[in-house]
């Protein structure tokens, strides 16, 4: 039983805010003041499978740097929208390029920037360390933080309501 209220059978396209969503919100810098994130392992596995089952996966984040799109194109995700200065507008892009509808789309933020795609979608998601203000348009606020499993939570989930988790696809990268 999920502990997500929303009906996830509607679920086709997950996108994903960077910072203080799939790395902390707390990154440290290397000697060039560029951000040097770490990543969870088993948010990656959960993103490889969404991907390869079908779904459309999306980043949306302000952030730059090369070291994103690189971590995310070798998980095989083809939507990944850097520098991000106004998300609602990529988010208009992704749809267009997907077709899918805003009940379909589960998207997770964090902070301000987040909330124009949050009040758009079906099914809008926080960390628990996310803003007060995107927290009270969150549907769904996990227990965890930034960085901590957000994206497997939110598509192990999804996969389980959709009885697709587990099957053939899940063994293998």
């Amino acid at each position: 039983m999920s502990s997500i209220n929303y009906d996830l059978t509607k679920i086709k396209a997950f996108i994903f805010d960077v910072d203080g969503v799939l790395s902390s919100d707390c990154i440290p810098m290397d000697e060039n003041g560029d951000p040097m994130r770490s990543v969870n392992i088993k948010d990656g596995y959960a993103l490889q499978l969404a991907v390869k089952l079908g779904y459309h996966v999306g980043i949306i984040t302000g952030a730059y740097t090369e070291n994103i799109r690189i971590r995310f194109s070798r998980l095989g995700i083809e939507h990944i929208y850097l520098k991000s200065a106004v998300k609602i507008n990529d988010y208009e892009t992704f749809l267009q390029k997907t077709g899918v509808t805003d009940e379909e789309v589960a998207y997770a933020g964090d902070d301000i920037p987040d909330a124009e795609v949050m009040q758009r979608v079906g099914l809008p998601v926080a960390p628990a360390s996310a803003a007060p203000e995107i927290k009270a348009i969150a549907k769904f606020v996990s227990h965890k933080n930034g960085g901590e499993g957000i994206a497997r939570e939110l598509i192990e989930q999804t996969l389980k309501a959709q009885d697709r988790w587990m099957k053939d696809e899940a063994f293998g990268w």
